[in-house]
């Protein structure tokens, strides 16, 4: 690890000033990627701002049809929280399958959608809700969002605040996850909104993706036999010693039918 200097900000203004002025700087959410790559020399940055002690950052809020997460609460805490589990059951059990008690005690949902890793499970529930990101600049929507791998549309200077999901109708999110990391081979994510049915994919390919086809056919009906016959092309997607492209093409569709099956009306 190369040396760097540490900032606890203790504002968002603050962590906004020291980020502004300073290019070769990062801000440390839950640390659970920078500090591991920092510490195999893959990451340099000259200055590190810790954004735990920043109150702007934090907090679970239902507001109407809404529910805002603070981009610095913890996976474990949106898995544990009353307000997420009655207003998007299925948000809070997304977060309780990431990684294991550590992980999920520190780890971050802003850090994680900033991070945007291919196999993060946050980013289909972003992209399948519709979900806002909110930065101390502008709101961008989800999918506007996610670029590619490791990419997203935020600037080098921003800061995520908070994220907004709109509450659906109903929901779900089934993995198929690796065995070590429990990160997703292949994630889905379903919800019916209201504005129409959103597929989200994670894992399979450089980035959360949506499937228009099946979002089609369930507005039609929303049942596991609607997207029966609906086949996910593995072109583009991702190939490697866990799962070819074919077989994460094929995944796609079951871990699909599971989430319909994990959606009851109402929720």
């Amino acid at each position: 690890m190369y040396q760097f200097n540490y900032k606890k900000a203790s504002s968002l203004a603050e962590a906004a000033a020291v980020l502004a002025n300073n290019s070769d700087a990062k801000l440390l959410a839950g640390g659970q990627t920078l500090i591991a790559a920092m510490k195999l020399r893959l990451s340099s940055p000259t200055d590190l701002i810790d954004l735990e002690s920043v109150p702007e950052l934090k907090g679970i809020k239902v507001d109407g049809a809404n529910l805002t997460i603070g981009a610095m609460t913890r996976h474990n805490e949106i898995a544990l929280s009353k307000e997420v589990a009655q207003s998007i059951p299925a948000l809070a059990s997304l977060a309780g399958l990431i990684g294991d008690r550590m992980v999920r005690n520190m780890g971050t949902l802003g850090g994680s959608v900033a991070n945007n890793d291919p196999a993060a499970d946050y980013p289909a529930a972003v992209a399948g809700l519709g979900a806002t990101v909110n930065t101390h600049k502008r709101k961008i929507a989800a999918d506007d969002f996610f670029k590619g791998m490791y990419e997203t549309a935020l600037q080098p200077d921003e800061i995520i605040v908070s994220l907004t999901f709109p509450i659906p109708k109903r929901a779900g999110y089934v993995k198929f996850k690796h065995p070590a990391s429990r990160y997703a081979i292949v994630g889905v994510f379903v919800a019916e909104t209201a504005n129409g049915v959103r597929v989200a994919v994670t894992g399979a390919g450089p980035s959360a993706f949506r499937v228009p086809e099946m979002e089609k056919a369930l507005a039609a009906k929303f049942a596991v036999a609607s997207i029966a016959a609906v086949n996910v092309s593995a072109a583009g997607l991702n190939s490697d010693i866990h799962a070819s492209a074919e077989y994460r093409a094929h995944l796609v569709g079951v871990m699909a039918k599971r989430a319909v099956e994990q959606a009851p009306a109402g929720k």
